[in-house]
């Protein structure tokens, strides 16, 4: 970029996949302005090292216009499975055109084309702004989040299982979502990264992987669990709504035919190392799981 000190504002930047990119963009000395719903969503943000706040909606094309005054890049990532996550995608991507904005990363979905997903087809509209916008884009394309492993914490600890609702041994790319903060804070900051459109994915892995992993890493054993998609849905207590669950379902439902596939070429290169593996990000987990245990015992252990 072309300022000393850049500014990029951040949509979701509290949120736990939008918010590994703050920390990235951070180390490279750069302004992060968050766009962020209310007051206390904005303390959040200044909690995590945020420098700027922009109180805002991508719902109100007026905020919109506010937030990107002034910035050098943009970081989006949609609401998942919102119903008009195209809309506010395109809207955000037009308001940034207006502004002059320069940089525009979209953290996007591995195989967007695959128009049976509708959550993959959403980013369709979102990519078709940026190819005929004016802003440098760079669009990624992640695989399924490793990320989405820690929400069965819970489970795993307290009942020695980890299930997800289609076969144990289908096969799914994946990804590290720090990895993919690491690739967007290099689109906002350098320029080699300018205009790709990028495959993200660490490599492909059944359930069975991840349990041998969870087992290694806890000292034992994890059992690979198929339980129903309604059973769960229920016991991850998704924020969904009826018509968001229906559209997660025939994921699973694809999972389940057909796996998800996926490579490391384009990760590989665009990082400059091997991306973060399987085992990589489950033996972090457990060890920030642990430690997190151990701090809170002596917190209790001191009260």
């Amino acid at each position: 970029m072309g300022n000393a000190t850049p500014t990029v504002l951040v949509v979701g930047a509290t949120g736990k996949f939008a918010g590994l990119v703050v920390p990235e963009l951070l180390n490279r000395n750069v302004t992060v302005r968050a766009l962020v719903q209310g007051e206390a969503r904005g303390a959040v943000a200044r909690s995590l090292g945020v420098t700027e706040v922009a109180i805002g909606d991508l719902r109100n094309l007026d905020s919109l216009a506010r937030a990107v005054q002034g910035v050098d890049g943009i970081f989006h990532i949609g609401p998942a499975f919102a119903p008009d996550e195209a809309a506010l995608g395109v809207a955000l991507v037009e308001a940034a055109d207006r502004a002059g904005v320069r940089k525009f990363v979209f953290s996007s979905v591995i195989q967007p084309t695959n128009t049976r997903l509708k959550n993959h087809a959403s980013k369709i509209p979102v990519e078709d702004a940026l190819y005929s916008s004016g802003l440098e884009y760079t669009v990624l394309h992640p695989a399924n989040f490793m990320q989405n492993i820690a929400m069965a914490w819970p489970a795993i600890i307290g009942h020695g299982g980890f299930g997800e609702p289609f076969p144990k041994e289908a096969r799914i790319a994946r990804v590290d979502y720090r990895d993919v903060a690491e690739v967007a804070a290099i689109a906002l900051t350098e320029d080699r990264l300018a205009f790709a459109t990028l495959e993200l994915c660490a490599g492909m892995s059944s359930r069975i992987d991840v349990v041998e992993a969870l087992s290694e890493k806890l000292g034992r054993p994890v059992e690979a669990l198929e339980p129903g998609f309604a059973d769960w849905a229920k016991a991850a207590r998704l924020p969904y709504n009826g018509h968001q669950l229906q559209m997660l379902s025939k994921v699973h439902d694809h999972y389940r035919k057909h796996g998800l596939g996926g490579n490391n070429l384009s990760l590989k290169a665009a990082l400059g190392r091997d991306p973060r593996s399987l085992r990589d990000y489950i033996g972090d987990l457990v060890q920030e799981k642990t430690s997190a245990g151990h701090d809170n015992l002596r917190e209790v252990r001191h009260a």
